[in-house]
C-alpha cells in the first residue's frame, strides 16, 4: 500500500477512542499512522496513554487565549509534525472557522448520536427523553457548523427499558470503538 497517512488525534480527556485508533494503526493494512496526540488539557489522562504507546504528544492549555489564537498553536503543532489527517476523539473544544478551513476534508470526529439527531451535548439523555428506540454514534467530516458534516459511518444500539444516559453511553462507547477505526480507515483509503 505504500506509506501510511500521518494522522494526529486531538483529545481532551481519557483517550479511549484515541487508544483504539492507535491500536488499529498497528495493523499492516491500516492506511494511517498516528504521529501526534495533541490536547487542550495538559492533564488529560490520554496523553500518558499516548506516550506509553510511543506516540509524540503536544499539550497546551486554551485558558486565557482567544479561540483563533489557541487553534493557531494547535495548527502549528500539527503542521510541524507533518500531519495529513486529523481525528477528533473526545476533543471538547469548538473549533474556529479558520482552523476547520485549513483541514477541510481531512478532519473527522466521532459523535455519540445518530446524526443529524442530537448535535452537541447530552445526546444520550435527549435520545431517551424523546422515546427513541435506538441510539448510537456517528463518524462525520468536520465542518464549521457543529456536528454537521457528511456522515461517513454510523452504528446503532437499542435503547432499553429503564435505560439511563450512563448505561446507554457505555453501550454506545463499545460501538464507537468498533466504528471509528473502520470509518476513519475507509475515509482515508477513499481520499488518499
Amino acid at each position: 500500500m505504500g506509506t501510511k497517512a500521518p494522522l494526529a488525534i486531538l483529545i481532551s480527556g481519557r483517550g479511549s477512542n484515541m487508544s483504539v485508533l492507535i491500536e488499529a494503526s498497528r495493523a499492516p493494512d491500516c492506511p494511517y499512522e498516528v504521529v501526534l496526540v495533541a490536547s487542550n488539557n495538559p492533564d488529560a489522562p490520554g496523553l500518558a496513554l499516548a506516550r506509553a504507546a510511543g506516540i509524540a504528544t503536544f499539550a497546551h492549555s486554551h485558558k486565557g487565549l482567544a479561540r483563533a489564537d489557541f487553534d493557531a498553536i494547535i495548527d502549528r503543532a500539527l503542521r510541524d509534525a507533518g500531519v495529513r489527517y486529523v481525528a477528533l476523539a473526545g476533543y471538547m473544544r469548538i473549533l474556529s472557522e479558520g482552523f476547520v478551513a485549513g483541514w477541510e476534508g481531512r478532519m473527522l470526529n466521532i459523535h455519540p448520536s445518530l446524526l443529524p439527531k442530537y448535535k452537541g451535548l447530552d445526546t444520550h439523555g435527549r435520545a431517551i427523553a424523546a422515546g427513541d428506540a435506538e441510539g448510537g454514534c456517528s463518524v462525520h467530516v468536520v465542518t464549521a457548523t457543529l456536528d454537521d458534516g457528511e456522515v461517513v459511518g454510523q452504528a446503532t444500539v437499542p435503547i432499553l427499558p429503564g435505560d439511563t444516559p450512563e448505561a446507554l453511553a457505555n453501550r454506545v462507547l463499545v460501538e464507537e470503538h468498533r466504528l471509528y477505526p473502520a470509518a476513519l480507515s475507509a475515509y482515508i483509503r477513499a481520499h488518499g
